[in-house]
C-alpha cells in the first residue's frame, strides 16, 4: 500500500441564526446573521477538519471536539484546525492542495476570499496558493438558495514527508 499521498473530503451545512457574527475560513464577514452551531460555526474551517481527519483515517470533527463537551461551547474553529494540523503534522504529513466550495445565496463572499485564504494558510502553516476557496449560490433553489444558511464542501491532499 502506498501512503506517500493521501486524499480527504468535507461536509458541512450550519443554518442561519442571529445575534452572532458570521465567521468564515477565521474572517468575520458583515452580514446581518451568524451560523448557528456549538462553536462559533465557523461551516469553512469545519468542512477542512473533517477534509484533513478523513484523508487520515482519523475521524471527523465530531469525534475530537464534541458539541457536548461544554469546553467547545462558542470555540474559535481555527483554534480547532491548529490542534488538527497538529495531528497531520504528528503523523508526517502536509497540505499539498485544498479545494474548498462554499454555497450561499447571501452574503457575496466572493470579496472576502483572499482574507480566507491568507488566514487559513497561517493557520495551517501552507503557502496560500495550496488553499483554494470558491464560492456560489443555488440560483435560489434548496435551503442556500431560500438563504437558510451556508453549505461547504472540501477536499485536500495530503503528502508524506516522512
Amino acid at each position: 500500500m502506498n501512503d506517500m499521498i493521501r486524499i480527504g473530503t468535507g461536509y458541512d451545512a450550519h443554518r442561519f441564526c442571529d445575534d452572532r457574527p458570521l465567521i468564515l475560513g477565521g474572517v468575520t464577514v458583515p452580514h446581518d446573521k451568524g451560523l448557528l452551531g456549538h462553536s462559533d460555526a465557523d461551516v469553512l474551517s469545519h468542512v477542512i477538519m473533517d477534509a484533513l481527519l478523513g484523508a487520515l483515517n482519523l475521524g471527523c470533527i465530531g469525534r475530537h471536539f464534541p458539541d457536548t463537551d461544554p469546553v467547545y461551547k462558542n470555540a474559535s474553529s481555527v483554534l480547532l484546525l491548529e490542534k488538527v494540523m497538529q495531528l497531520i503534522r504528528e503523523k508526517k504529513y502536509d497540505i499539498s492542495n485544498m479545494d474548498t466550495v462554499l454555497v450561499a445565496e447571501k452574503p457575496k463572499l466572493s470579496p472576502f476570499i483572499p482574507d480566507m485564504q491568507a488566514k487559513l494558510a497561517a493557520v495551517m502553516t501552507c503557502d496560500a496558493h495550496r488553499v483554494s476557496i470558491k464560492a456560489t449560490t443555488t440560483e435560489k433553489m434548496g435551503p442556500a438558495g431560500r438563504q437558510e444558511g451556508i453549505f461547504a464542501y472540501a477536499t485536500v491532499l495530503l503528502a508524506y514527508q516522512g
